[in-house]
């Protein structure tokens, strides 16, 4: 799985961010049939949190609703520089982590 990850690098002190992220993942719902005939089994994304410096920022469940590749988009508040850390879990025990530097002045 891949992302792609938007976000600036530098701040200023109290700046409010926009973080973009798209997601490349299919999101399967669990209800469709195959070419085969067969029902293609359910595969999605079921939360997506991000921290800063270990602190949580964003928090999101996400239900079979959502689109394929999905794109989140959420908004933080500059306060120290550190790293930014997305997190999306989902069925079968998935993990996967991205994280970005970010320098406050």
């Amino acid at each position: 799985m891949t992302a792609r990850v938007q976000i600036p690098a530098k701040a200023r002190r109290g700046e409010v961010l926009t973080v973009r992220i798209a997601i490349q993942h299919p999101m399967e719902t669990g209800f469709r049939s195959g070419t085969n005939g067969r029902i293609i089994p359910r595969n999605i994304i079921e939360r997506f949190t991000a921290t800063w410096n270990g602190r949580q920022i964003f928090d999101m469940t996400l239900s079979p609703a959502i689109a394929a590749n999905p794109f989140i988009s959420f908004f933080a508040v500059a306060q120290e520089s550190g790293r930014v850390v997305m997190r999306w879990t989902g069925d079968d025990g998935f993990q996967v982590e991205e994280s970005v530097a970010i320098a406050v002045e």
